[in-house]
C-alpha cells in the first residue's frame, strides 16, 4: 500500500536525479565536458535501480515516489535523447520514435481514467527496452571520450540503441493495442448503469507506462 509520506530515501534519491537534469544538459551542450556527463548519466542510472530497491526494502513507497520516479525517467529520457540530436550523436528520427511513442501512450491514459481502471499491466520486455537504451546512452557517449574503449564504446552503443529503439516502439504498440481494446469493450463510467467501476486491466501501474 502506498504513503502519503514525502521525505523517504527514494523520493529523495528521485529529486537529486531531477535537479541533475539541467546539470547534465549544462554538462553536455554548455561545456562539452562527456567525462563529466558520462559519469552524471551513470549516476542517474544507479539511482534510478536504488531507489526503487530501497522503497521496497525500507517499506518506503509512497505516492508521491509512484509518480516522481517514472516523471523523471521519462524527463531524463527525453532531455537526453535532445541532447544527443543537438549534439549530433543520434539520428533525430530515432530521437523522434522514442518520443512520439511516449506521447502517444500519454494520450491513451484518458481511456483508463474515464472508467475508474488502473492503467495496464506493465510489460516487462518494456521495461527491459528502457534499460537497454538508458545504457546505451552513456556507451554512446564514452564513444565521443579519447580513451581506448571509445570504438567499443561506439559500437556497443550503437547495438543497444537499435536493439531498445526496436522493442521500446513495439511494445508501445502492444499498449495501444490493450488501450483501443478497453475502449471499445468497456464502457465510460458515466455511461454505465449506477456508474460502477469497470473491470480491472491488470496489476495497479501508478506511474503509467513502461
Amino acid at each position: 500500500m502506498l504513503s502519503d509520506r514525502l521525505l523517504t530515501v527514494p523520493n529523495v534519491l528521485s529529486l537529486l536525479r531531477l535537479i541533475g537534469v539541467p546539470v547534465f544538459l549544462w554538462l553536455l551542450l554548455v561545456e562539452r565536458a562527456d567525462g563529466w556527463a558520462f559519469t552524471l548519466l551513470i549516476l542517474s542510472g544507479l539511482t534510478d535501480f536504488l531507489d526503487g530497491k530501497l522503497a521496497r526494502l525500507l517499506d518506503q513507497s509512497s505516492r508521491l515516489g509512484a509518480l516522481l520516479d517514472p516523471f523523471v525517467d521519462r524527463l531524463y529520457l527525453v532531455t537526453t535523447l535532445a541532447a544527443f540530436v543537438a549534439r549530433g550523436l543520434i539520428p533525430w528520427w530515432v530521437a523522434a520514435l522514442l518520443i512520439g511513442r511516449d506521447l502517444v501512450l500519454t494520450l491513451t491514459l484518458p481511456v483508463y481514467r474515464r472508467r475508474d481502471l488502473d492503467p495496464p499491466e506493465v510489460i516487462y520486455l518494456g521495461k527491459a527496452a528502457t534499460f537497454a537504451l538508458m545504457s546505451a546512452l552513456p556507451w554512446m557517449l564514452a564513444g565521443e571520450m579519447d580513451w581506448v574503449g571509445d570504438g567499443f564504446g561506439r559500437a556497443f552503443g550503437g547495438a543497444l540503441l537499435i536493439w531498445g529503439t526496436a522493442v521500446y516502439v513495439w511494445t508501445g504498440l502492444l499498449y495501444l493495442g490493450r488501450a483501443i481494446a478497453v475502449a471499445r469493450r468497456v464502457p465510460r463510467t458515466a455511461d454505465r448503469p449506477g456508474g460502477g467501476p469497470g473491470r480491472d486491466t491488470g496489476a495497479a501501474n501508478p506511474g503509467g507506462l513502461a
